[in-house]
């Protein structure tokens, strides 16, 4: 399906709302019906009718199927929060007494999912090094329902080899998910891959804006609606026809932003990679990045998040630095209009640092739409 009928036409029914260029915001919680008889129907199958806000609304559906056609997938479902389309589709999977395989290091409020939450019902996680398959395979069990994956993650970038990994999940019949909100849809479609759900954050590059906060998840249509159908109904994660308008405004452009984004960061990474105050570069489209074949073989391109590590010896050095940017805003996320840094050292005590520690060294950007010779000035001045 053309990217550009996606983006622009996929969905959109302009016969039903006055020939509007712009699509409506129906921003309604009920749905009146004119019969007994139409009711009856609806609230047997609410997956495919306009029941409740909860569960569909008009505006949702058209971004639900941009959604899903993006990743090459069936159906999508649209949560309030990119947590809610990690946490609430794994809670539908998932019964007492079963195991999930899980990349290490994924997405901090997924470790309290699979460390917190889910332990309290009887469900454990075994944690890999996921950049080799023999991992996953060695950590197995006979109850391993899930195997979960974030590929690159967003701090380190590890990559995991998705169709090797799709490939012996399918062998043992174990549903595999990803979290992809470090590539988008448009630069990496883990579901052609043999993924069978792929959740992100729809807060970055889809809103694009810094002004809505969203998930997505993507799969078949019989997955979809087995999640629709039970725990996306009960704990009420669904977003707001607003927000759903809001995403669709910001997929009109997310094609271009993106591009300037990834052009820019190369751009940007090129010039850090030879910094005299700077360890190493942490980017998986760098041909120094350890996993760059693999980075190039199954995404299409890198979006806008990095890391340095730095060579300091101190926090205080590394916050120094942090505060003397003036055109990266600090703060955490990514995907939006404006450039960001994120010091792993606010995520710890300062009595905690570890300077033979290159993670607590590390200091994730993201880079913005705006010109990316303006901000490596801003590098350079705050790097001195």
């Amino acid at each position: 399906m053309d990217l550009s009928f996606i983006l622009n036409e996929l969905g959109e029914e302009r016969d039903l709302y006055y020939n509007a260029v712009a699509p409506p915001v129906l921003q309604t919680s009920n749905f009146a019906f004119h019969t007994v008889a139409d009711l009856r129907k609806a609230l047997a199958n609410e997956y495919d009718a306009n029941l409740y806000s909860r569960g569909n609304n008009p505006t949702v559906d058209m971004l639900r199927k941009k959604l899903a056609a993006l990743d090459g997938a069936e159906d999508a479902l649209v949560f309030g929060s990119g947590v809610a389309s990690i946490s609430i589709p794994i809670i539908s999977l998932l019964n007492q007494g079963d195991h999930v395989v899980s990349v290490a290091k994924p997405y901090s409020w997924t470790v309290k999912l699979f460390e917190t939450l889910l332990p309290r019902f009887g469900i454990t996680t075994t944690f890999v090094d996921g950049t080799k398959i023999e991992h996953f395979e060695a950590a197995l069990q006979s109850n391993t329902r899930l195997i979960y994956l974030e590929s690159p993650n967003t701090m380190t970038y590890e990559l995991q080899d998705l169709k090797a990994v799709a490939d012996l999940a399918r062998k043992n019949s174990i549903v595999t998910m990803i979290d992809n909100s470090y590539c988008s849809p448009l630069n990496q479609q883990p579901f052609l891959m043999g993924i069978d759900l792929v959740a992100q954050s729809a807060t970055k590059f889809i809103g694009g804006h810094s002004d809505v906060v969203a998930g997505v998840v993507t799969g078949s249509r019989v997955m979809i609606k087995k999640i629709f159908d039970a725990e996306f109904l009960n704990l009420g994660g669904t977003i707001s026809p607003m927000n759903a308008w809001l995403l669709i405004r910001g997929l009109r452009t997310i094609h271009l932003r993106l591009q300037r984004v990834c052009d820019s960061t190369r751009k940007i990474v090129d010039y850090l990679s030879t910094h005299p105050k700077i360890e190493r570069v942490l980017f998986p489209f760098h041909p120094s990045f350890p996993q760059f074949e693999l980075a190039k073989r199954q995404m299409k391109d890198a979006g806008g998040l990095f890391s340095i590590i730095l060579k300091a010896r101190s926090a205080a050095e590394i916050e120094k630095i942090c505060h003397s940017l003036k055109h990266f805003l600090l703060a955490v996320s990514w995907g939006g209009h404006e450039s960001l840094v994120f010091p792993a050292i606010a995520g710890m005590a300062v009595s905690d640092f570890d300077v033979d520690n290159p993670r607590h060294r590390l200091i994730r950007f993201y880079v913005g739409l705006e010109d990316p010779d303006y901000l490596i000035e801003d590098l350079k001045q705050a790097l001195g």
